[in-house]
């Protein structure tokens, strides 16, 4: 009985990513050749190296799944693709067997040596402040945010702008413990973003270059000395969906009419409760060359009118926008 899973849709390879921490993709169609060609080979490869929840290998036909060839920029069958920890490390474009064994027996033998593995976190050891640790294997692409291009709405000009959210520093109402701002600060110094007329916010966030998206880490400090259930204090966000890809920020009524990629529901406790921020990740399949993002928080944790952020920090690797072309088969002769 072959081992080799067929993948059945988006959110199912995604599942496979998570569990197992290496993946071997085959991207194929029926009607491609040399595809055909390697299979046996591939199957061959999966049978013997296939390990519970560390190595799997996978199928994915591109004419079914447009959805994840397209979110990994499939233009020529058959592609062969690695990803270890949910991290693409390896692409293998056409029918070469040879290759294809060197790079995935290399990998075997790797996560063999590991042990049992496991995810983990990793530490970040540059200047910038983190709230929670970063994914194994994914790095800050905070530096990417094309500040120039913000757009907040419904934003107190009493607080910090939209670039304040993406500052490297460590948000002063953390050192100061109470979820105010620090001493000696003014109204205008005040280095956090609240809503104004009503909970509701919406951030634009264009980027520098195309990224693959993995987490989000949104940090929020309530006032700690404050009536919780006053109107004007604010409240963390709570429900949060997520747009990628467009042109420019999303008015109010327009986002109620488009499907977002991904709606985020927060609860009390995802806020880690030394540095009050909520690490959210993402459906990866989902985030890939991602240009831009709208963040729209639809309401906050509580009855209060009101929302605060401190700081956004966005995990995942940094990539450059491919043109999505005509599926191309390599390795058959012109005329086949």
């Amino acid at each position: 009985m072959s081992k080799t899973v067929l993948v059945s849709s988006a959110s199912h390879f995604n599942q496979l990513l998570s569990t197992s921490k290496i993946i071997v993709t085959d991207f194929y169609a029926d009607w491609c050749g040399p595809c055909k060609a390697i299979a046996p080979i591939y199957e061959q490869l999966s049978a013997q190296l296939s390990r519970p929840q560390k190595i799997t290998f996978t199928k994915v036909d591109t004419e079914r799944q447009k959805e994840v060839a397209q979110a990994y920029s499939i233009t020529s069958l058959p592609t062969f693709m690695i990803f270890k920890d949910q991290r693409v490390v390896s692409t293998i474009k056409g029918a070469d067997p040879r290759k294809l064994s060197e790079v995935v027996k290399k990998l075997a033998a790797e996560a063999d040596s590991e042990g049992s593995g496991g995810f983990g976190e990793s530490s970040s050891t540059d200047a910038r402040w983190f709230g929670t640790g970063l994914p194994k294997g994914y790095e800050d692409v905070t530096d990417q945010v094309d500040v120039r291009g913000l757009d907040l709405l419904n934003s107190d000009s009493n607080f910090g702008t939209a670039r304040t959210l993406f500052d490297s520093s460590k948000p002063s109402a953390l050192a100061d413990g109470k979820g105010k701002a620090a001493s000696g600060q003014s109204e205008k110094t005040k280095d956090w973003v609240e809503t104004d007329t009503d909970e509701q916010l919406m951030l634009f966030i264009p980027f520098q270059s195309t990224l693959k998206v993995h987490t989000l880490q949104i940090t929020s400090v309530p006032p700690k000395d404050t009536d919780s259930e006053a109107d004007d204090t604010p409240m963390r966000p709570k429900t949060i969906q997520l747009y990628t890809n467009r042109a420019h920020v999303l008015g109010f009524e327009e986002a109620e009419d488009i499907p977002a990629t991904q709606a985020i529901t927060l609860q009390s406790q995802d806020w880690d409760r030394t540095t009050a921020t909520a690490k959210i990740e993402l459906r990866y399949v989902k985030f890939q060359n991602v240009s831009s993002l709208v963040l729209f928080v639809l309401d906050g944790e509580g009855n209060g009118e009101r929302v605060r952020i401190d700081r956004l920090r966005i995990v995942g690797e940094k990539g450059s926008l491919r043109e999505l072309g005509k599926l191309e088969k390599i390795g058959d002769e012109a005329g086949e």
